[in-house]
């Protein structure tokens, strides 16, 4: 490969890397947080408990409803 063909695939391997892991942390806190409230993994509270969490999370981390990206002064 060439480097102009090469150089869009690192990014693109990049970014998703980045995705990734930003989804493994939302994850895996709620599933400190189940645990540490005795919660057994696999069991029918736990599941409940990890949804529950993982939802909340993603609202905790998404823009509030009809807000709009404000042009950066930069």
């Amino acid at each position: 490969m060439n480097s102009t063909t090469l150089r869009p695939l690192v990014i693109l391997v990049s970014i998703a890397a980045i995705a990734l892991t930003g989804c493994g942390s939302i994850e895996s806190a709620a599933q400190d947080d189940c645990t540490s409230i005795g919660w057994q993994i696999g069991s029918k509270g736990y599941n409940d408990c990890f949804k529950a969490r993982v939802y909340e999370r993603k609202l905790d981390y998404s823009p509030p409803p009809g807000s709009k990206p404000s042009p950066s002064v930069i």
